[in-house]
């Protein structure tokens, strides 16, 4: 093997620029290390992003941020958001063959042959001055939602949790491919130096009733450098596992240590120009900044007392779902680009009757108080905050209707509700319609990836032009088709 040949098949011309102008390369370790000994990186472009591409955003953007609310499981539509009063004089009735016909469903229900009605199984009332219909369960949400956009015509094509999720972060149901706050951070890199550009944080229910589990490829930066990939802060105990300095060891040592295993890697880096090392270095100097960071940013004792009643009693116990969202009022603050949190627990094959209402307690608040605490601040003018699942729930009752004790309903893609709120987009708005069972969207129809391009534009991204080379074909987020939904938008 000749060593200089090897280099010379390593070195494409995007690690070439990854090493230079554009990555963490000689010239941008140099710089992280200059100031003081400490790694305090300078802005890449005059809009203060630190990394990200050149020529990106595409235009001006609406939002800056996001902060992605998805609730693992599925949240049953017609029980939340798309309200059917007609339903209920069709109580305990076959839905008709003619709707039914060539729809796809789980094992669970695939072969059941009753596919009875099943209403509402809470009340509903209107809201705000927009009107819109909110369950009983939801009071927190119903009081914001003059703030909010409901598009109740969502669609997918995938009627199981994990490709359904998938294809929802990633643009394909197959993992394997960079999540949206992989392509987000690629694109339009971070506004934070101390902290990664796209954090993820999970949490579920006490009771434990879904199975449902957080795989490491949703927040997956796929065939992108893998500096983009999400950054998981933990439920217990320190959030972010190795970067407090081991015993023995203090600040000022772990900095020369840093230099010495920073200039290793360098010259590894400069005799192969593999592009993950310069990801190894920028981790580690990303780490050494959190030290400091993270504690400040986890102390709650800097929060009112007004605040924290606002996210609910869950709110100080770490890893729930209203600790989270406080988490990611403080990420937003401190500039973080994509924060993304999962909430599991919406899984209501049997136990809708009594899992559903826990599910709506534990959510509803601090989802709304987030958006309430982000208004109050000016957060929310040019952050975007999303609230979805990966499907809807079937209207019609999984199992037997007439057992009270396992009412259940199972996963539904042909008609869904999800609700937005922050920069760029129409407040106390609905978008689109499904039919009179709340089955099919009918009306302005919302796919996955018309929902993702609206996303990437929202941020100031054309969902075309934001590419990456891989496996000899250019790849973007919403695959070959997507069209922004341009009525959402203020």
């Amino acid at each position: 093997m000749d060593p200089l040949n090897e280099n010379r098949l390593n070195l494409n011309r995007r690690e070439f620029f990854g090493r230079t102008a554009l990555g963490v390369g000689t010239a941008a370790l140099a710089d992280m290390l200059r100031q003081d000994g400490f790694a305090a990186p300078a802005k890449s472009f005059p809009d203060g992003r630190y990394g990200g591409l050149q020529g990106v955003p595409h235009f001006a953007p609406k939002a800056r941020r996001v902060v992605y609310l998805l609730m693992n499981g599925a949240p049953p539509h017609v029980d939340m958001f798309d309200y059917k009063p007609q339903m209920e004089k069709w109580r305990g009735q076959q839905l008709p063959d003619s709707i039914l016909e060539g729809k796809r469903f789980s094992t669970m229900t695939a072969g059941q042959k009753s596919k009875a009605i099943l209403p509402a199984i809470t009340g509903f009332n209107n809201y705000g001055q927009c009107g819109a219909s909110v369950c009983d369960f939801l009071p927190h949400t119903a009081s914001i939602v003059d703030d909010l956009t409901f598009i109740k015509s969502m669609h997918t094509t995938q009627v199981n949790h994990a490709p359904a999720i998938t294809f929802f972060l990633t643009g394909s149901e197959q993992p394997g491919r960079p999540s949206i706050g992989a392509w987000a951070t690629y694109g339009l890199g971070s506004g934070a130096n101390d902290m990664p550009g796209f954090v993820v944080m999970t949490s579920r229910d006490k009771e434990a009733s879904c199975g449902q589990i957080f795989y490491d490829f949703y927040w997956s930066s796929g065939f992108l450098p893998s500096k983009f990939q999400g950054v998981k802060f933990r439920g217990t105990g320190e959030p972010v596992l190795y970067i407090s300095n081991p015993d023995g060891m203090d600040r000022k040592v772990k900095r020369t240590l840093l230099d010495g295993l920073a200039e290793l890697n360098q010259m590894r880096h400069e005799e192969v120009g593999d592009p993950e090392i310069s990801t190894r270095i920028a981790q580690y100097e990303m780490a050494y900044r959190m030290q400091s960071s993270v504690p400040d940013m986890i102390d709650l004792k800097k929060e009112s007392k007004a605040t924290l009643e606002m996210y609910g009693p869950d709110v100080s116990r770490q890893g729930s779902f209203a600790y989270n969202c406080l988490m990611a009022r403080k990420l937003i603050e401190k500039d973080v680009r994509y924060v993304q949190l999962f909430h599991a627990g919406w899984d209501h094959h049997r136990n809708l009757n009594t899992q559903f209402k826990i599910q709506c307690r534990d959510t509803d608040q601090p989802a709304a108080a987030l958006v309430k605490d982000m208004k109050q601040r000016g957060l929310l003018e040019d952050t975007l905050v999303v609230w979805a699942g990966e499907f809807g729930r079937t209207p019609f009752v999984q199992g037997d209707i007439n057992n009270l004790k396992q009412l259940g309903r199972d996963h539904h893609p042909y008609a869904f509700t999800i609700w937005m709120a922050g920069g760029g987009l129409k407040k106390g708005f609905t978008y689109g319609e499904s039919d009179d069972f709340a089955f099919n969207a009918v009306k302005d129809k919302v796919h996955v990836h018309d929902f993702q391009a609206t996303l990437m534009h929202l941020l100031g991204i054309d969902h075309e032009k934001l590419t990456f080379k891989f496996q000899g074909r250019y790849y973007r987020l919403t695959d070959v088709h997507g069209n922004v939904v341009k009525p959402v938008l203020a």
